[in-house]
């Protein structure tokens, strides 16, 4: 029986470790506010992309990493709770597009004071120059790892 050996660590469970020790920090202020994971993901989304008005669902589920199925749930649970508003994007019927209520961006204000406040203590404890450096390392992981695009096709090639 031949036994593979590894010459790496686990990078997977490495990321995910870390998430779970980040979020260890977070759930119980999370927890306080009747707030799942997945609920504050799409606040800091639609605080983030959401400024200057609605956000469309599919890019929420994108920007949020939630399957659209989740997704709906996630949003269904939310507008019961006055924390989102949805509705049909005037520009295109088949769109959904969601806010943030006030009630919704009043909560992140709130929850945002203790979040930040954990992320100047990683700050201090790593050094301003290694957080930046984890987050600069992460953003080339990601790109690394994205698709390459499509090939562009004879017919697409023939346009230009």
């Amino acid at each position: 029986m031949t036994h593979t050996s590894f010459a790496h660590r686990n990078l997977p469970r490495l990321l995910l470790q870390a998430r779970e020790a980040v979020m260890a920090h977070t759930r119980p202020s999370l927890r306080e506010q009747q707030l799942s994971d997945q609920q504050w993901r799409v606040l800091r989304v639609l605080r983030v992309l959401g400024e200057h008005g609605a956000v469309e669902t599919g890019r929420v589920a994108r920007e949020a990493f939630i399957l659209g199925p989740s997704l709906t749930g996630v949003l269904a649970r939310m507008e019961r709770d006055g924390l989102i508003t949805r509705h049909r994007d005037a520009a295109d019927q088949r769109r959904t597009v969601i806010e943030a209520t006030p009630q919704g961006k009043r909560l992140v204000r709130r929850l945002s004071t203790t979040i930040e406040a954990h992320y100047q203590w990683l700050e201090r404890s790593l050094g301003k120059t290694k957080l930046s450096q984890l987050y600069a390392l992460l953003d080339d992981l990601i790109a690394l790892e994205q698709p390459a695009p499509a090939p562009a096709t004879l017919a697409e090639e023939a346009k230009e």
